[in-house]
């Protein structure tokens, strides 16, 4: 867990930019028309509250002191028909506010799905699955309701605000006067308290992703944790975290506490100076009863809404914070992408150059040093060496993954920057150490790369690949669910079904990373029958520890510190005696030995039976 600790989020200013708000705004454009009906049934229904307040104002001075009952009737008849025109309003602006925060959740989570796929390999060695989970599910999820409910309150405040001035203006402009004088103070109040809100709130989300990503990192790796015994050592480091995000939120709602009952202070006291000041005008005759009763409760009917402002704008704070970060996501660029006027092929079949290329991960340790090497068409390369020598990075950086920081690669003659990555990577078969399927059928994994296939094309692929066999075994065939990750399959049936999708994909260069590492010897013999179908007339890469399985490469490349120690044929290398035949004979000791113990243990059990 200790590299959660490590990375750190990129900071944000104090300010709430209007950068920010301005992307925020903009999510709403495609669904514009939905916006212009809502702020028209919000402002109907705005309207229909304030004249609602006025009749009550007429009711009092022209029905109730006249005692006027004809009067009362009447408007008690526009005020039944007001009434049932609100209702239809009400219904309609909450249902285009919720329906508007789902379109705005969707959109953005569609943006951010999207951007992903385009994002460099280097992104996402650098961000834990936990920190891009958070910002695609709460974050996205807090934007959409600011954008839903936090815009319907907001948009309802100011409606509210401008009808209830228009109406009290027509009352008595002086107390208005007073009203509009307490605004100001009222917004600095706001500003004061929204720099201290925003900074807490950016904490607690910025906490929020680590505890997010320790719950990733301990939930996919809990075989290690319990193996390790790492119990209770992740555990104080998960408390710590959840401490310091406590921390942190019971600043920011401490903070957002105190903003309300100062808001309702200025509140009191402009309400108490419209009743002093209104009660000495009801006593000269300049303001009728009615009046003054119709205008506290316009200031009261303006002041609950500010007052519930100041809640959305705590919510607005975390959901600024969440946009943030979103956007931050939204604006990192792919390293790798397609260079202006790049070009697409139909094929990459042909000679593969390395030409003295350097490459580092990180400026100080450097993993391939003016690395040269010559591929021809159709042959069969295996990479052998100690771990980290630079092996899958060779293999990395001819797929593109990854590019040269210094020297060039051609493929087919052509420095592969040329080429567009969709004309590159499509072309390219790679079955991993670790495969990877995907929730669906057996079917719909080996498809996966092709989706225009046959099922015929799925199921001579799959024998092809060796796989036919087991999966005619499950009751429902190739229609057979694999479950998340393949987890209802075994490592050499799921190796298998990622070799069958590879072979469907007819690539023009296939590559093997250690794909037989974790096998039987049983499995790993169907593998190879596999891989020597697929590696017919195919430029083919293997990446291998166990060097009995490449004794047919057309060439071996012995790769440590980033250069080629030693390259030949599995017999040429062995009758030179060097770097090749030491690790081959360290590894076949080895194995002779763990073999040789086993049996022993398993004659000795016998021995101790009898």
């Amino acid at each position: 867990m200790s590299d959660y600790n490590e990375l750190e989020e990129e900071e944000f200013g104090t300010q709430m930019t209007g950068k920010t708000l301005r992307r925020l705004i903009g999510t709403l454009r495609p669904h514009w028309k939905m916006v212009v009906g809502f702020i028209l049934a919000i402002t109907l229904v705005s309207t229909l509250d304030s004249i609602f307040t006025y009749l009550g104002k007429v009711i009092i001075d022209t029905a109730i002191i006249p005692r006027d009952g004809a009067q009362l009737t009447r408007i008690m008849l526009g005020y039944g028909i007001v009434a049932v025109t609100q209702l239809s309003a009400v219904f309609t602006f909450i249902w285009l506010c919720g329906l508007l925060g789902s379109k705005v959740e969707f959109d953005l989570r569609q943006r951010m799905f999207e951007h992903l796929q385009k994002l460099s390999l280097s992104y996402f060695d650098k961000m834990p699955v936990g920190w891009l989970i958070s910002r695609v599910r709460s974050d996205t999820e807090r934007i959409a309701e600011l954008i839903s409910w936090g815009f319907l309150d907001i948009t309802w405040a100011i409606v509210n605000v401008i009808t209830a001035l228009i109406f009290m203006s027509t009352i008595s402009w002086q107390l208005t006067l007073i009203v509009v004088l307490m605004l100001p103070v009222l917004l600095t109040v706001a500003v004061w308290f929204k720099n201290r809100i925003l900074t807490h709130y950016r904490q607690v989300r910025k906490i929020n992703s680590k505890i997010t990503g320790a719950y990733n990192e301990n939930i996919t790796g809990v075989r290690v944790v319990k193996a390790l015994r790492r119990e209770d050592a992740n555990l104080n480091e998960f408390q710590a975290k959840t401490s310091e995000m406590y921390k942190a939120a019971f600043r920011a709602a401490w903070m957002s506490a105190l903003f309300q009952p100062c808001v309702q202070i200025i509140s009191a006291l402009a309400i108490g100076t419209v009743v002093g000041y209104g009660a000495a005008q009801v006593q000269t005759g300049s303001m009728s009863v009615g009046g003054i009763q119709a205008f506290i409760a316009y200031v009261t009917f303006m002041m609950w809404p500010i007052l519930d402002l100041s809640r959305v704008y705590a919510e607005m704070q975390q959901s600024v914070a969440s946009a943030e970060r979103v956007f931050s996501l939204l604006d990192s660029d792919p390293e790798i992408k397609d260079r202006p006027n790049a070009v697409s092929v139909p094929s990459i079949m042909g000679e593969i150059e390395f030409d003295h290329v350097d490459f580092y991960y990180t400026e100080d340790k450097p993993v391939l040093r003016d690395f040269t090497l010559t591929i021809k068409p159709g042959e069969v390369i295996a990479l052998v060496g100690p771990t980290g020598a630079g092996k899958s990075t060779i293999v990395n950086l001819m797929c593109r993954f990854y590019e040269p920081k210094a020297g060039t690669i051609r493929l087919a003659g052509r420095d592969y920057t040329e080429l567009t990555l969709q004309s590159i990577q499509s072309r390219i078969g790679m079955v991993l150490q670790t495969p990877r399927l995907f929730s669906g059928t057996i079917r719909e994994n080996i498809r996966y790369g092709r989706l225009d296939a046959t099922n015929e094309e799925v199921e001579a692929a799959a024998k092809l690949a060796g796989a036919d066999d087991f999966i005619r075994t499950f009751e429902k065939v190739y229609d057979t669910e694999v479950g998340e990750g393949g987890v209802l399959l075994s490592v050499g049936q799921k190796q298998l079904i990622s070799l069958a999708r590879a072979v469907l994909a007819k690539p023009d260069i296939f590559i093997m990373d250690e794909a037989t590492s974790s096998v039987d010897t049983l499995t790993e013999a169907l593998i190879q029958r596999g891989m020597e179908t697929v590696m017919k007339g195919r430029t083919s890469f293997i990446i291998a520890h166990r060097l009995s399985t490449i004794k047919r490469a057309d060439r071996i490349l012995v790769i440590e510190n980033g250069q080629i120690a030693e390259v030949g044929t599995h017999a040429e290398l062995m009758r030179n005696q060097g770097h090749y035949y030491r690790l081959y004979t360290k590894q076949f000791r080895t194995e002779r030995a763990i073999a040789y113990g086993l049996e022993t243990a398993k004659e000795g059990d016998e021995v101790a039976a009898r």
